[in-house]
């Protein structure tokens, strides 16, 4: 009986904290920007976690110039690890003053206000931010694809024609949010039609992971690192379909695209070699974490960004981790902004952003 107590306690958290990369945003204010949307088709021992400074405009000229980095725990933050440590040792070009939160509506008052200058978020989210401050902020990177995948306690679904008939278990804080309009895309790309020819039950994220690991339910959407910490009790459970790769059948122009990185306009204007630095830190940090899995689930778990090593060792390869940037953002990402605006324009604040919420340096 403790043993089950603490596996759903654990199962729990994984969820929690791999959802953040896919929550609900915040409801735009009507100062969102009136950009027109688009018409066309869619197609080492513990280390504490590090308080944050004051922000303060970084001296350039400084040997370590200052910059208030925020990361979230869970898959959106598990790129960053290699850098977290870097700076903790004091060998990064800037110095980082690190804020670890498990949710965006941690961070998204702390960027608006200008306590946070950089900070790794889920897509959705940073375009929610750019129409609500008139574009106080601006994407730099886009660190991570599509955390999403269908379980199944079995093998009969190798595609999604498979799912027709079936009933779909999912988080029920996935609901109305990104990975419901993504589930619904994919499902109607494929010739299904959500509700019809496929239900979806929604369930608490604690009591869906106990049921798909005791194997009392057969079929679940589940976004990583959660989704691994099942597959790590219930061996029967495999990863049935990966999203992403999926997108990417039915939608051969844009990607599944779930993390990136953000910067207040206003600092990337006044810092652009601080930003370009910070952006060769990012991108040293998710090559490392990509080609050393071992080293990094252990800073991933040492930083508190997953549970346990164990389960970060098992998620990284499955986080679709990508650093891409400069002009290459826009055209990797817009054709998901279009699919979310069209299932509720809410989910990315209104409107899909225009050419200025892309950093080119």
């Amino acid at each position: 009986m403790k043993k089950s107590r603490l596996l759903a306690l654990g199962l729990a958290l994984a969820l929690t904290l791999s959802i953040a990369g896919c929550t609900k945003t915040p409801t735009p204010s009507p100062s969102a920007s009136a950009n027109p949307a688009p018409t066309g088709s869619v197609s080492p021992s513990p280390t504490p976690t590090p308080t944050p400074t004051p922000s303060a405009t970084p001296d350039d000229t400084a040997d370590r110039p200052a910059v208030n980095l925020a990361v979230l725990k869970g898959n959106t933050g598990m790129s960053a690890v290699k850098l977290l440590a870097d700076n903790e040792a004091g060998t990064t070009v800037n110095d980082y003053a690190v804020t670890l939160a498990a949710d965006p509506t941690e961070v998204n008052s702390k960027l608006i206000n200008g306590d946070i200058d950089i900070a790794a978020l889920p897509t959705n989210v940073a375009a929610t931010l750019f129409n609500k401050t008139e574009g106080g902020v601006q994407i730099i990177a886009l660190c991570g694809l599509g955390v999403l995948y269908m379980l199944e306690n079995g093998d009969t679904v190798h595609s999604f024609a498979d799912l027709a008939g079936k009933t779909i278990y999912a988080p029920a804080n996935a609901q109305g949010a990104n990975p419901e309009y993504v589930l619904n895309y994919l499902l109607e790309q494929n010739g299904l039609t959500p509700g019809a020819d496929v239900t979806v039950e929604w369930k608490d994220s604690d009591e869906l992971s106990a049921l798909l690991a005791s194997g009392d339910v057969d079929l679940a959407m589940m976004p990583v690192p959660a989704a691994t910490a099942v597959t790590i009790k219930n061996p029967d459970v495999r990863f049935a379909l990966d999203f992403t790769a999926e997108w990417k059948a039915v939608n051969s122009d844009s990607q599944l695209t779930m993390s990136c990185l953000v910067v207040r306009t206003e600092f990337a204007r006044e810092h652009p070699q601080v930003v370009d630095d910070f952006l060769t830190e990012y991108a040293a940090s998710i090559d490392y974490v990509k080609n050393n899995v071992d080293a990094a689930a252990e800073l991933v778990a040492q930083y508190g960004i997953t549970p346990s090593a164990a389960v970060a060792k098992a998620a990284i390869p499955q986080i679709n981790l990508v650093y891409i940037s400069g002009a290459d953002i826009r055209d990797t990402i817009n054709g998901y902004f279009d699919v979310l605006w069209q299932a509720n324009p809410k989910s990315i604040g209104g409107f899909v952003p225009d050419d200025s919420f892309y950093y080119i340096p």
